[in-house]
């Protein structure tokens, strides 16, 4: 059987932690950050997870 091919952009997107679930970073950090607060890009740079039902494609896609 051939070997699945992982999806090269959800490759460069997520992570999967030590206990299974998705990793991912937050939105809205690229650009027009002078009119967002401190505290706002501050939260942002922390890494989220996934919803559930999220994970269950993004794993699907990745090969997991």
């Amino acid at each position: 059987m051939p070997k699945i091919k992982s999806s090269r952009g959800a490759g460069k997107r997520f992570k999967l932690t030590a206990t299974g679930k998705v990793k991912r970073q937050k939105a809205y950090r690229s650009h027009i950050l002078t009119k967002k607060s401190k505290k706002r890009k501050r939260k942002l740079r922390k890494s989220t997870q996934l919803s559930k039902g999220d994970q269950k494609r993004i794993k699907r896609l990745m090969g997991w």
